[in-house]
């Protein structure tokens, strides 16, 4: 007789087929009873075929979603496509093919890869954001912030890449570079379109508080949204006659500051700069400015550098004329771009001082050499204020400057308004009309999508690809009816993803984006899981759309995620992250081809803690497979030896004893294990190591009564199910004859974890040696006697050293042995 191996290239396409057909995974909106788990990774941006880090985000979501399903969970586990974007319209450039029909074509790989990974995805709700039917809403999600004054357009000095000839967020630009194509930015001056987030500042701050997130993840989101208090006093141009406002957490030193800083960003800084001897300067340094991360220029020890703005501003708390300059140390991220600087009590206006022959004016006493940035008394700062110490002048000193009208208290936040005008073609169209007449009107929502129309060049050219269009760009305004021309700019990517997870959730609504009932049964998502990259982008953007909607009432929640895991990334097997250069790249096609998409998974998630980086070893992947193997081939002697599956048999025996008990124990600890890693930290690798473990022990004990041994194995297919779904399915159907995803998740028996005596492993330099009976609790010395005295260990000891004894309570003892001298 042919010996019968496992195949998984016959066992996997069989059971994706049977998911497919019985649409296994699709579930309905309507309750039933159950609490219902809405388990959801970062959706893929379709480039080409999805790589190993997208196997490891989707098999960590599948594995939530399996053990949700089976422990009574109502589970929505949805898939879609963020379409839009650079890469697939520079594709187009570069090549001539439609971003459209790349972009389909990636989305028809990805697709195949899903349903070959095995992924329980419910693809009856499918999305991909470039489709009219998702654009239509994304352009009424933008009306309805329009609507309320949330998005808005104005001139703004905004961030430039020359290479994809657009408009960056700040989040974007990487230490003065595209943070895409790497190019180095430029300053503009152009009329954009903002999302106004800055409104919303305080609840993205303080609703942290009541969300399962990773700590990391929030105090990034606090440090970007950056809330600072203080006061907010006016500098006054009177050449140009125009208010300059600061804000300070430091009032105290108003009457310190004998010079004044814009940071280079700075919308007027040009302006300013205009027609005075100093303008090409000027432009020169603003642009060389931002070529340097906020880190950098913000640095204590860097050398300050600086240009003179020609243009002085009044002091209001002494009238004095301070000059004006633009310095790369000053941010304007942090309040409004503008400082009053305070050489004396503050160490980078001390050194900028120092650099620039600038007036130190001391204003808080203390014997202390400058900067000096601590507390005492106020001195030199009017009869009002002097001998105050200068921690109790502050209040004092706001409501002197709001009372004559200089100044007043203030919040003030590091996080800006959302720019999301991009000079693209391949993004969602922006309603917006101009009209002469009517100025900017938007499209009504009867009239949505506005449809990106067909252009044969993509190329920006300075301004947006749409502008060629012309036949598309002249139109009729909505409200007089006269002639109209159709906003030209696309918007940000983000603005899609920000708010995809409410689309599945009615994702076939063609009256609506979603049907508020509906939404009100699936959000918030349960457990979101994605790239800590996207930490502060999306996530915040997310958490901002969803908070405005609720402002609306057109949905109920106030945060999109209850609950985030941050996966680690895969590393090539040199331990750096893959790069086709470095020649360390792995293929998921090529590992599931060789060796299935169940060892592929399974190893993926075997591999180390989830949330951590983890290096790849093909020789790891084959070890995986070989212990899928080997549970395969438990199931198949069964079904050989006793006639086929018998459903009873898989039960757990009643009164096992000997071997038989050995194994219904492990097996209980088996579930209890699992159960613990899956439902409480998401240690899926220890989880894996236990079923590993016990399938080890079915095969320890071969002469065990074969319901025990039944039993053992039934329960290692059911617990490796969110993992290797394909081969659980199939093994518990050759044992059962019932479907493993419609069993209940196991429960381990109490009386089977709690136990007089445990398997002691008795290993030599790390290799088990043998086994043995021990009492559970029994101290440290009696372990090491009982391992000392087991047969086989005497028989490997054989008059050897004994140079150091290991043990671990209730598991093992180690030996580690020397050499002997002379020997």
């Amino acid at each position: 007789m042919t010996e019968r191996r496992y195949d998984p290239t016959t066992i996997e396409p069989k059971w994706q087929q049977v998911w497919a057909d019985e649409h296994t995974w699709e579930v309905s909106n309507e309750p039933d009873g159950r609490p219902k788990s809405y388990v959801l990774e970062m959706l893929p941006y379709p480039s080409g075929e999805p790589h190993i880090g997208h196997l490891k985000n989707y098999a960590l979501g599948d594995a939530i979603a399996h053990f949700h399903r089976r422990t009574g969970h109502r589970v929505l586990h949805p898939m879609g496509y963020d379409a839009f974007g650079l890469p697939a319209e520079n594709n187009a450039i570069k090549t001539g093919v439609h971003p459209r029909e790349a972009t389909n074509r990636s989305i028809a790989s990805y697709r195949h890869w899903f349903h070959r990974w095995g992924i329980s995805i419910d693809w009856s709700r499918e999305i991909a954001t470039h489709e009219p039917s998702y654009y239509r809403w994304t352009q009424w999600i933008f009306l309805r912030l329009f609507d309320r004054g949330l998005a808005y357009r104005k001139e703004a000095a905004v961030k430039w890449c020359p290479n994809d000839q657009t408009v960056l967020a700040n989040e974007q630009v990487v230490d003065g570079h595209c943070e895409r194509c790497g190019a180095l930015v430029e300053l503009r001056q152009l009329e954009q379109w903002f999302f106004r987030i800055t409104d919303y500042a305080d609840r993205l701050l303080d609703d942290l508080d009541g969300i399962d997130w990773p700590q990391h993840v929030k105090t990034m989101q606090r440090n970007w949204i950056g809330r600072s208090v203080g006061a907010e006093v006016v500098f006054r141009c009177e050449e140009l006659e125009i208010d300059y406002p600061v804000f300070t957490t430091r009032p105290d030193t108003l009457f310190g500051a004998t010079f004044f800083v814009m940071a280079p960003e700075h919308p007027d800084v040009f302006r300013l700069a205009s027609g005075t001897a100093l303008e090409d300067e000027v432009h020169e340094y603003v642009n060389r400015s931002l070529t340097e991360s906020a880190e950098d220029r913000g640095a204590a020890e860097k050398p300050k550098t600086g240009v003179s703005l020609g243009r002085t501003v009044t002091n209001p708390v002494n009238g004095e004329q301070i000059p004006m300059y633009v310095a790369d140390y000053v941010l304007m991220e942090y309040g409004t771009g503008a400082i009053m600087a305070v050489p004396a009590h503050d160490e980078r206006d001390f050194a900028f001082a120092q650099a620039f022959g600038l007036p130190i004016r001391r204003v808080v006493g203390s014997d202390e050499e400058l900067p000096y940035t601590g507390d005492g008394p106020m001195i030199n700062s009017s009869p009002r204020f002097d001998g105050m110490q200068n921690r109790d002048a502050y209040e004092a000193i706001i409501a002197w400057l709001e009372s004559d009208g200089k100044g007043r208290a203030s919040v003030s936040y590091r996080l800006r308004d959302w720019l999301l005008s991009r000079q693209r073609y391949w993004g969602c169209p922006i309603p917006i009309v101009y009209c002469d007449g009517c100025g900017l009107v938007p499209v009504p929502d009867a009239e949505l999508p506005v449809k990106l129309p067909e252009i044969e060049d993509y190329q920006p050219k300075g301004r947006s690809p749409l502008a060629t269009a012309e036949d598309w760009v002249n139109t009729t305004c909505p409200s007089c009816g006269g002639p109209g021309r159709r906003e030209t700019d696309t918007m940000d990517t983000f603005v899609d993803s920000s708010w995809y997870f409410l689309r599945y959730c009615d994702a076939r609504n063609d009256e609506a984006p979603w049907d508020r009932d509906v939404l009100r049964s699936w959000m918030p998502v349960d457990q979101y899981i994605g790239g800590v990259e996207h930490a502060i982008l999306h996530l915040m953007y997310a958490r901002f759309f969803v908070k405005a909607l609720a402002d609306m009432e057109l949905l109920d929640v106030q945060e999109p995620f209850q609950a985030l895991f941050t996966q680690g990334m895969i590393l090539g097997a040199d331990g750096n992250k893959m790069s086709s250069s470095k020649g360390n790249v792995v293929a998921p096609a090529a590992i599931v081809d060789r060796y299935g998409a169940d060892a592929a998974r399974t190893y993926i998630l075997f591999i180390g803690p989830p949330d951590q980086d983890a290096a790849w070893a093909d020789t790891g992947v084959e070890g995986v497979e070989r212990f899928l193997a080997r549970l395969w081939r438990l199931a198949d002697a069964f079904v050989h030896d006793c006639a086929g599956p018998a459903a009873a048999a898989a039960e757990q025996p009643s009164a096992p004893e000997g071997a038989a008990l050995i194994l219904v124990r492990k097996a209980n600890w088996a579930i209890e294990k699992v159960t613990g890693d899956m439902a409480g930290r998401f240690a899926f690798n220890t989880a894996i190591a236990a079923i590993m473990e016990l399938v080890n022990e079915v095969y320890r004990h071969p002469d065990a009564d074969p319901a025990a041994r039944r039993f053992a194995t039934v329960t290692a297919a059911s617990l490796v199910f969110p993992f290797a779904p394909h081969l659980a399915a199939e093994v518990y159907e050759m044992l059962t004859g019932r479907r493993v995803w419609e069993e209940p998740w196991p429960a381990a028996d109490p009386a089977m974890l709690h136990t007089d005596t445990f398997q002691l492993v008795c290993q030599i330099n790390g290799k088990v040696r043998d086994r043995v009976e021990a009492p559970t609790g029994a101290p440290r010395e009696e372990l090491e006697r009982l391992c000392l005295e087991a047969a086989n260990i005497r028989a490997h000891l054989d008059g050897q050293q004994v140079v150091k004894v290991i043990v671990v309570p209730d598991k093992l003892v180690n030996i580690v042995l020397g050499i002997l001298p002379g020997s």
